[in-house]
């Protein structure tokens, strides 16, 4: 298998655990890099790659890391500094014709930084602005309308949504979309009070997420664990504590600080959660 391909199966398919050894010269390839990264919870190494590719000449790569860079910064709680980015990276492709892939990420990116800030009218408006873009598109259309549904209080809206997600997740191949996409629904579920059905999904991804060692999707799926099985909350909190410990470690400066600053980011403090 070429590096392309590892890459691809890394930032996509079944290979999200593969370390990133060597950082390839194409700009495309390097994008896939910052998104393996990302995914494992290693924020400083994403971002270093992420920092010179937002301002590449080429509008689909700057737009593509501009989102990327984005859902790293609103992973850690801040939502405000990532929709500069998402922004950014809409206006290098706004206008322009084709480059979906680009399109959707920025604009559903700005969505979900608009329900970070409680704005769910102009979350909805972007999210239906964003066009068709694959199986990754729709996914995400159906992880940030899920987001929506359930900051609106509508916890049966937001399984309506979670579910096909789920569903769409599952036959994509990509093993760390199948787990954020159970996590998402597993959430709508427990909003929705299916507390039981919840806890069956979101289990199994966070022992797989833990198998990987994709950090970034251990700590909220612990936390929604611990929610759901309050007879070993203690366990899961200290899960949490750990592996955002980790991220936070392993996150660049302008990273620690917005995850520091934010309500979004529990403060689970020490070993032991």
């Amino acid at each position: 298998m070429g590096v392309v391909s590892e890459l691809a199966a890394a930032a996509f398919g079944d290979r999200p655990d593969l370390p990133v050894s060597a950082v390839p010269d194409e700009p495309r390839e390097r994008w896939l890099a910052a998104v393996v990264l990302g995914g494992q919870g290693r924020y400083a190494a994403a971002a270093a790659l992420l920092n010179d590719l937002i301002t590449h000449p080429d509008p689909e790569t700057a737009a593509l890391a501009c989102a990327t860079l984005a859902s790293h910064r609103r992973q850690l709680g801040g939502h405000a500094a990532a929709r500069v980015l998402d922004a950014a990276g809409h206006a290098r492709v706004a206008g322009r014709t084709g480059l979906a892939e680009a399109r959707s990420d920025v604009l559903l990116g700005l969505a979900a930084d608009a329900v970070g800030a409680g704005r769910l009218g102009e979350a909805r408006r972007l999210v239906a602005r964003a066009p068709e873009a694959g199986w990754r598109g729709a996914v995400r259309r159906g992880w940030v309308s899920a987001e929506i549904e359930l900051s609106a209080g509508a916890a049966a809206a937001a399984v309506a949504h979670a579910s096909p997600a789920a569903d769409l997740a599952a036959g994509s191949g990509s093993v760390r979309h199948r787990i954020k996409s159970g996590l998402v629904l597993g959430a709508a579920l427990a909003a929705n009070g299916e507390h039981a059905a919840a806890a069956k999904i979101v289990r199994p991804a966070l022992d797989l997420a833990e198998d990987l060692g994709l950090l970034s999707l251990v700590w909220p799926g612990a936390l929604i664990m611990a929610d759901l099985d309050p007879e070993g909350g203690g366990d899961f909190c200290q899960c949490a504590g750990l592996a955002l410990q980790s991220v936070l470690r392993r996150a660049d400066p302008v990273g620690r600080r917005l995850a520091e600053r934010s309500p979004w980011v529990p403060r689970l403090a020490g070993p032991t959660g």
